[in-house]
């Protein structure tokens, strides 16, 4: 079974993706509002310890145009988490990052940008995304491997654009009482030492990847994070 460990790993590579695999597996064992109660403190934990590993790194013009949307998106994550039931949602965006995915693994190498104003839609998607499914990383990761950044800059920028909205669901968790339970603050003493081993081990991997390799694996963790949530959603 993959554990922690495992998934800080891959978190510490890319600067996402761990949420989209501990939680469909957490949740054949422990009911979704724990699962994602429980890996918001956990992926905080990895999110602050690569954010904040290279901050020079990160490019700041890219994070702030993403932070007032994800401000936006969270809020009405919030309300859509109150609100409607979740499954059609999680398909539609499981279908959108599978087959996006897809297309950046297919596609040739190419130096096109994409345009700044699609920050204002990967903000707000991956706001809503991140306090609905526990998986704002996706929308982020769309936008940001198709600025022409390098390695470094893209994984600093995604530590610091999955940091903000990693720290905003908490605070929502919060005021809804999903971290209010005992037994959430129990298991992450156990889940938070472990993925700070993993994003150790996964800063020497990082160091001996190149930006193609990068993106390459990016384009598979979205393959991966679509299907992981088709397949919850129609589970």
């Amino acid at each position: 079974m993959i554990g922690p460990g495992e998934i800080a790993a891959l978190f510490g590579i890319t600067g996402f993706g761990a949420a989209l695999v501990t939680i469909p597996l957490a949740t054949h064992f422990v009911p979704l509002p724990f699962a994602l109660a429980l890996f918001a403190l956990g992926d905080l934990a990895m999110a602050l310890s690569v954010g904040l590993e290279n901050p020079r790194n990160a490019v700041r013009s890219e994070w702030t145009r993403l932070v007032p949307m994800i401000l936006v998106g969270t809020a009405l994550g919030v309300t859509l988490l109150v609100n409607l039931p979740r499954q059609a949602g999680m398909l539609l965006l499981g279908l959108f990052v599978f087959t996006f995915a897809l297309y950046s693994l297919s596609r040739k190498s190419s130096k096109r940008i994409l345009a700044s104003w699609w920050a204002w839609v990967a903000g707000l998607a991956g706001g809503i995304t991140s306090t609905l499914f526990g998986a704002g990383g996706p929308p982020y990761a769309i936008y940001l491997s198709q600025r022409g950044l390098t390695k470094e800059q893209f994984r600093a920028t995604m530590g610091f654009a999955t940091m903000t909205s990693i720290s905003l669901r908490v605070v929502a968790f919060l005021l809804t009482g999903l971290l209010l339970e005992a037994d959430v603050w129990t298991a992450a003493l156990a889940v938070i030492p472990a993925a700070l081993v993993g994003i150790a081990a996964a800063r020497l991997a990082f160091n001996r990847i190149s930006r193609e390799a990068l993106l390459k694996v990016v384009g598979l963790m979205l393959l991966a994070s679509g299907g992981a949530l088709v397949v919850r959603a129609l589970g």
